[in-house]
Parts: structure tokens; sequence; C-alpha cells
């Protein structure tokens, strides 16, 4: 899986990567697969993971916290600062921390997730619907904004209501409110720019009503192309 050949992906960058299922098919069918997802990105964030994520969750659980250990303290290759996951595809904001750290990045966690995806599911054949999308964020303001797009991604799509998105599990969301060390994204990094945690969260939910109001509009005026 490769990158929109459109985009060049500069080291320093943040980017917003978007990909669903072949077929706009689901992807993610239980919690499982979901953790699964989570605990392939979290592994593969890393520039030089030693083994495949595959061999290492098979590993005896001390062997498993070294080497996990041993990754924290050791170079990013993306810096994941926002993510949603959603039945039939994801979102990620993505800052570039290394050459080439985002296709690597999108590719070893979704050929992983796919093979294990295959597997369970006695089939063959791609997950994800060719070249992932990527959008460079040029602005403040556009990246507050994407990440509010994506964070109120699974109930502007109606999945659920608004008093569960703050406990979304599959969306970074629940890390940025309650801020804590050895999480998947950096909350830090753009709820810094907020006086509070509640401050991002106002800001968040402030558009739910909007957001829904736009998803209807969407599929009422045109059939998405993609």
């Amino acid at each position: 899986m490769s990158s929109n050949r459109n985009v060049v992906l500069a080291t320093e960058e943040i980017y917003h990567i978007f990909n669903r299922g072949v077929e706009r098919r689901e992807i993610f069918t239980d919690k499982w697969e979901y953790r699964r997802a989570l605990g392939t990105m979290n592994y593969y964030r890393f520039l030089e993971p030693p083994i495949r994520y595959s061999k290492y969750i098979i590993l005896e659980e001390k062997r498993r916290i070294q080497l996990l250990n041993a990754l924290l303290t050791s170079q990013l290759q993306v810096d994941i600062l926002a993510f949603c996951l959603m039945p039939n595809h994801f979102h990620l904001l993505l800052k570039q921390t290394a050459n080439a750290g985002i296709s690597r990045f999108v590719s070893k966690s979704c050929d992983s997730y796919s093979k294990y995806f295959n597997i369970k599911h006695d089939r063959v054949g791609p997950l994800f619907q060719g070249p992932f999308k990527a959008v460079r964020v040029e602005s403040e303001e556009q990246l507050i904004h994407l990440s509010r797009y994506i964070h109120l991604n699974p109930i502007s799509s109606f999945l659920i209501k608004e008093a569960e998105l703050d406990s979304y599990s599959w969306s970074s969301l629940p890390e940025y409110l309650a801020p804590q060390g050895n999480t998947l994204s950096n909350p830090t990094f753009i709820g810094g720019l907020f006086k509070s945690p509640t401050g991002y969260r106002d800001f968040i939910h402030n558009q739910i009503d909007y957001a829904q109001k736009m998803e209807c509009i969407k599929h009422l005026a045109f059939e998405e192309k993609e």
C-alpha cells in the first residue's frame, strides 16, 4: 500500500491520512479486531521494531515487556496526533518524524492487519481500497479543525450517540480528555492549543449538530465517488 503519489510526504510535516475497506466492506467487525489494529499501529509507529508484530505478540510476557520498553525510548517514524477507526474506514492525523515514515508506517500497519484479518475470516486479496489518501496540513486552524472532524466521525456517521462520544474506544478523543502516559496518540500537540481538556471537549461538542446535518446533506446531495 503506497501513498497518494500527488502528495509529497515530507519529514516534520503533518498529514491527514484516510483509507477504507475494498468495496467499502467492513474492516473491523468486533472489538478484538479494533484492538489488533491499535496494537499494530502502536508497534509500527517506531522507526525500527526488531521483529514483525505477529511475532512480537506471541513472545513470552517478560520478553514482550522488555521489547516494548526499548521501543518506547527509540525514535518514532510518525507521531500520531489523532486517530479514529470506523467499521469500514480509518482517519489518522500524522506528523512524519523520519524520512518515508508515513508510507512505511501505513504500509506495515495495514499489511500486518490485513494478514491477520484474512486468516481470521478465511479470505484472500486486498483488504483496503488501493493507495491511502493524504492531505498536508497547512495551518494551525486546519490542524485543530481536522482533529475535530476526525473525533466527530463516529457521531457524524450516526454510529454512536453524543453521550458515547467521549468514551469511544477506537479514537484518540479519550486520550485528549484524560491525558496520561504511554498513549498511542500525542494529545498534547493539539490539546496544548486549548486552555484545558474541557476546553477541547467543548470545541468538539459544539459542532455535533452541524456535523450530523452535513453528513445527511452529503448523502442526499451526491453519491460519494471514492
